[in-house]
Formats: C-alpha cells, sequence, structure tokens
C-alpha cells in the first residue's frame, strides 16, 4: 500500500503501520484489517502522536482532529486581526509616491528585501522620473540600475514593457482591476493584490512568504500555495480588514513570527498559535 499520510506515515508489507515520530513504531491492533486506511487512521490518531508543531499541519490536512471548522477559524482570524492591530501598523514598507511607482517597486520586490527595492527605486525614479521616460529608457541602463534586486534582466524588460503598456492601454493610468493588472508585464497575482488594496482601498489578501507561513504556524490555513492561500484567509478574514492585515502579518514576520526561530515565549500570540503548542 502506497503512503497514507504526508508527513512519514505508511504502510508497509501489509504488517507494520509506521509513523516517524519519535523514532517509534505503532502497530495495528490485533486481529485490524491491516489494509483498511481508516482503521490505520483510526490507530495512529490513538498513538497520540500529532509530531512536532511544524509537521503538524501535514498530519492535520483534511481531517477535523483539532475540530477547526470555518467558524474555529473565523473566530481564530478575528482574534489575529485584533492583536495585530494592537502591535503593528498596517504601513506598506515599500517608498512610492505615483501608482506606477508602487507597481514597479513590488516588481522588484520578488526574491529581494523591501529595503534593498528602496534604494533602487530612489536612484531609479530619480533618473527616470515619469512613466514617458521609463518607456523610453535605454535597457542596458534600466538593467545596470535594478541588478542589485537580483534577476534584473526580466525585471527591467518587465517594467519597461509594463511602462508602453500603461501609456498605450489605460492613459498612462494604473488599472483599479485585478484582471486588468495581471495583463500587465511581469504582474502577478501577489502584486495585482497589493495594489488593488493600497492604492484603490479595494479588499485583497498579499500573500507573500510572511502571509503563508504565518496563517500557517497560527492555523488560519493548511495550504502553502499562494492563491489557496488566498482563496482560505478571504473566506475568514473580514474584506475590510484583509489588506490591513497582511502589512502587519509583514511587520510581525520580521519582527517575532520570523522564518528561523520565530520568538514564541515573546509572542502575543501564543496562546492561540497551533504552531506555539
Amino acid at each position: 500500500m502506497a503512503r497514507l499520510l504526508r508527513g512519514g506515515c505508511f504502510v508497509q508489507n501489509d504488517q507494520n503501520f509506521r509513523a516517524r515520530a519519535g523514532g517509534r513504531i505503532f502497530r495495528p491492533a490485533a486481529g485490524a484489517t491491516q489494509t483498511n486506511p481508516i482503521h490505520l487512521f483510526y490507530t495512529f490518531c490513538r498513538a497520540k502522536c500529532p509530531g512536532p508543531p511544524l509537521m503538524r499541519p501535514l498530519y492535520y490536512k483534511n481531517f477535523s482532529m483539532d475540530g477547526e471548522s470555518t467558524m474555529r477559524k473565523k473566530e481564530l482570524a478575528a482574534i489575529t486581526v485584533e492583536r495585530l492591530k494592537e502591535h503593528y501598523p498596517a504601513t506598506c514598507s515599500l517608498d512610492a509616491r505615483k501608482d506606477y511607482e508602487l507597481l514597479f517597486a513590488t516588481r522588484l520586490s520578488a526574491q529581494c528585501t523591501d529595503a534593498r527595492v528602496n534604494i533602487v527605486t530612489q536612484i531609479l525614479f530619480t533618473r527616470w522620473p515619469t512613466l514617458e521616460a521609463i518607456a523610453g529608457a535605454d535597457l542596458a541602463e534600466l538593467m545596470e540600475v535594478v541588478k542589485p534586486c537580483g534577476l534584473y534582466r526580466v525585471k527591467a524588460t518587465d517594467i519597461k514593457k509594463c511602462a508602453n503598456v500603461l501609456i498605450e492601454n489605460y492613459g498612462g493610468k494604473v488599472p483599479d482591476e485585478l484582471d486588468e493588472l495581471l495583463k500587465l508585464p511581469g504582474v502577478g497575482r501577489k502584486t495585482a493584490n497589493l495594489v488593488v488594496g493600497d492604492l484603490f482601498g479595494k479588499p485583497a489578501v498579499v500573500t507573500d512568504t510572511h502571509c503563508i507561513r504565518i496563517a500557517n504556524r497560527i492555523g488560519l490555513t493548511d495550504n502553502t500555495d499562494p492563491y489557496k492561500v488566498e482563496l482560505d484567509l478571504k473566506k475568514i478574514i473580514a474584506p475590510a480588514e484583509q489588506n490591513d492585515t497582511c502589512h502587519r502579518f509583514v511587520h510581525f514576520g520580521r519582527d517575532i513570527c520570523t522564518a528561523r526561530s520565530p520568538k514564541c515565549s515573546l509572542c502575543f500570540m501564543n496562546d492561540v498559535c497551533r504552531y506555539a503548542k
């Protein structure tokens, strides 16, 4: 029988039910039907081995072992929103004065820190102060300026193409519809959601690395795919709070809920966070 659960649970040779947890091996009850996955999963649950906190979402996926129904997640989301409000501002860490500047800054932020992007955009928007100037910029010079952000060839090409499309198709204005933004060169859902949320005040969930990591740790989602996380959070976070909450996730992720060695003992969410438990 093939893998039963992600996270290291197997049936091998129809004899053993192995769970990789503390090096122990759990076997089905005497007389049990060895190939019955329902019985095997029940046996695993009875072994009371949820695994380390980081792996818990994998073990619990698609099962309501913790009773995390949609209602439960809505309550958890409400608590998360209110506590984040008490500690962090809903501010974007990218510097921008014009609509297209935020669009291009977000494009540059892919696999790059916001701090470095802000340094680069200060040079970029000083050297080419208008959308028309960026559209007519020499591509090689543009690449050289954005090079510190990484992936500079693709990013510079996207920015130049996007500037031309905005001028030709949108009258030099950034569109306020998600579908229209996704038509622009180099613009994905993360960038589009940030723009519609920050520039136009529309409900939007920006699933960057901080959002995905924190939402999983707290227990708001069991998905890691950005689009699936976006859909999950839209179901449980009030529309008026979505954009601001994502900004606060960024501050929280840098301050306490870091990717490595999160400061759980100092965290104001540790009484409700499944990772901290």
